[in-house]
């Protein structure tokens, strides 16, 4: 696993890139997550004696990889946290699917509602008891050996949230054993936070931080996301 990269420090927020299969914060399995990372490598580089604060702003599910931002203040946390509500705070993926939409670009909505039993989401009717609504934008930009890349913008932030409705909609996120199904494709789970927008919490800058997600992994070798990642929705 390569080490996460811190691309924007100042007294008020970090932003970093998380390497895929690295939690955003401890879970279950008690492996090294990015906040107890980053609290870890700022007590030691700024030899601080007391705890570190470094707030929680949004997570990327464990497989994904990608653009993150945390609060280095809790006036920041609050701030950031009420930009994700008010939808000031937007995120774009990239994911390489199996096979290609016939629609090459549209808006998805569909209602989802997640099982604590297992830990899986699923798309259910509007009606249902716990249903909360998910809408994402899609974008093909390349097609190449039966996959396609596809640039996603959120416009809810709910878990599994794309892997579920790209599934639901047969092109499944490549390597995605878990919501694939019969069109499941082993491998890397090919999603990647690749652009993250926000404005500044103090001094009400619009930041923009983006970021391709690693060559050297199948199936991003595939695809030129350099192009795609100056491309905007």
């Amino acid at each position: 696993m390569e080490s996460p990269v811190i691309i924007y420090e100042d007294n008020h927020v970090l932003v970093a890139l998380k390497p895929q299969n690295m939690p955003s914060c401890e879970d279950e399995s008690k492996d090294l997550d990015l906040l107890t990372y980053l609290k870890n490598m700022i007590k030691e580089r700024d030899n601080k004696s007391g705890n570190v604060y470094l707030g929680l702003v949004h997570r990327l599910d464990r497989p994904t990889g990608g653009v993150m931002v945390f609060a280095k203040t809790s006036k920041a946390a609050s701030r950031l946290s009420e930009q994700m509500k008010e939808g000031d705070f937007q995120k774009t993926y990239f994911a390489t699917l199996v096979g290609s939409p016939k629609q090459k670009s549209q808006k998805l909505t569909n209602y989802l509602k997640k099982n604590a039993i297992n830990n899986m989401v699923y798309v259910c009717g509007q009606t249902v008891e716990g249903a909360k609504k998910a809408e994402l934008f899609y974008e093909i930009i390349e097609e190449k050996n039966g996959l396609s890349l596809a640039r996603i913008k959120l416009y809810t932030g709910r878990g599994h949230q794309i892997r579920v409705q790209m599934s639901h909609m047969g092109n499944p996120v490549y390597g995605d054993m878990r919501y694939g199904g019969e069109n499941a494709v082993k491998g890397h789970l090919a999603l990647w936070a690749s652009s993250l927008a926000f404005t500044h919490p103090v001094t009400k800058e619009r930041l923009v931080f983006k970021a391709e997600p690693p060559k050297d992994l199948a199936p991003w070798k595939l695809f030129d996301t350099s192009v795609a990642l100056e491309m905007t929705l």
